[in-house]
């Protein structure tokens, strides 16, 4: 067993670039568009652990927990182009938020189905899904640190984000060929969309070389920024009855409301220089210490959860499809406004893509305002779903 703190944690970094090489090939191409390298950084450290290789705990993952966490977040919240956001259009933003509720709403339906047979954290693993539902890895990660959620509940929790999360994904871009039927069905307005394009040509979409001192400044500005989010997080009292802010949530919220809040300054100009990749970074890094931590053998509740999972998700349809039909939304606006709360910045723009070619960038923006939006409504998800579990 490698326990050395240094080796651990050389092991999971190369893990992590092992995984993300495997991805380059071209031989395992339809395997990673299936499994993307972000479950693998989990589910490898998982079978190392159960293995015998890596310890279940350890310092190392205290550490990484306590740092990274805020770390990634703050540099993706430093370089969200809110402004470009909103300048989406009123459909867009409308399509976005709807799925956002359904996801809200959704998970406490679902538990009030399932709760009598899942196990008695199970609120807590699926405030961690709500978390991934409405933005992606960042958020789950925060709102498992928010409730407490154990490590070894994230495993099934990661099988139905894999297994229903991108298994709609699959249904969304099967349904690309019937969008003309759609938007007929909805009378939709595909205005909208000829705005959306229209403002893309506002967007920076700017790329330069990476100097030294735009290192510095990335990793200089945003370690002060952590530090002092646990510090002041730290000095908070814990809020919720059971808890669903507590010191550790204190910090991430700290380090997102000031995050958004440079990013409408110049700081927000790092991310030509990729401040966000350093934050993708570290989150992985994050999620291999995650899965390091826990039991294959908790997978074997995946299958009541992949149930529960399966109504919350068709909740989020539903309302999708109410809200279509009412605000005459073209498919284009459902499917990536589903996917910037199901999957992210990472599945919005593939969706995006699949429909209009040119509209990546709208999903791209769809999916970083999840990151937003995640935070603080998946807080209230899991609220909902804590007060339910101890009625």
């Amino acid at each position: 067993m490698i326990t050395e703190p240094n080796q651990l944690f050389a092991l999971l970094a190369g893990v992590l670039a092992l995984v993300f090489w495997l991805s380059t090939l071209p031989a395992l191409s339809k395997v990673f568009r299936i499994l993307p390298p972000v479950i693998w950084a989990y589910f490898v450290p998982m079978l190392l652990t159960t293995a015998g290789i890596t310890p279940s705990s350890s310092g190392v993952y205290s550490w990484m927990s306590t740092v990274l966490l805020p770390f990634s977040l703050f540099l993706l919240m430093i370089t969200v182009d809110l402004p470009s956001i909103l300048k989406l259009g009123r459909k867009a933003i409308i399509m976005m938020l709807a799925g956002t509720l359904g996801i809200v709403i959704g998970g406490p339906i679902a538990y009030l189905i399932f709760g009598a047979f899942l196990p008695e954290d199970a609120w807590q693993g699926l405030a961690t899904l709500s978390g991934s539902w409405i933005g992606g890895t960042a958020n789950m990660l925060a709102i498992k640190e928010s409730v407490g959620a154990s490590d070894a509940m994230l495993g099934p929790i990661i099988v139905v984000d894999t297994v229903v999360g991108y298994g709609w994904m699959g249904i969304l871009i099967f349904l690309s060929a019937f969008q003309e039927r759609f938007d007929k069905w909805v009378k939709a307005d595909n205005g909208a969309i000829e705005q959306a394009n229209a403002r893309l040509s506002e967007l920076d979409q700017t790329r330069r070389p990476v100097q030294l001192n735009d290192l510095i400044y990335i990793v200089g500005l945003t370690l002060v920024a952590t530090v002092v989010a646990i510090a002041v997080g730290d000095r908070l009292p814990a809020v919720g009855d059971p808890t669903i802010i507590s010191p550790a949530t204190w910090a991430i919220l700290i380090v997102v409301t000031v995050g958004l809040s440079l990013s409408f300054t110049r700081l927000r100009n790092l991310e030509s220089a990729g401040a966000s990749k350093i934050g993708f970074l570290a989150l992985y890094l994050l999620l291999t210490s995650i899965g390091a931590r826990a039991d294959l053998r908790a997978v074997v509740d995946a299958p009541l959860f992949l149930a529960a999972g399966a109504v919350w998700i068709s909740v989020h349809i539903a309302l999708l499809m109410i809200f279509a039909k009412l605000f005459r939304a073209p498919l284009f606006f459902v499917a990536t406004g589903s996917m910037a709360n199901i999957g992210g910045a990472a599945s919005a723009p593939v969706v995006a893509s699949v429909y209009h070619p040119a509209m990546a960038p709208v999903g791209l923006l769809m999916g970083v305002s999840g990151y937003i939006l995640g935070i603080y409504a998946a807080l209230g998800c899991a609220w909902i779903l804590g007060q339910m579990a101890f009625m």
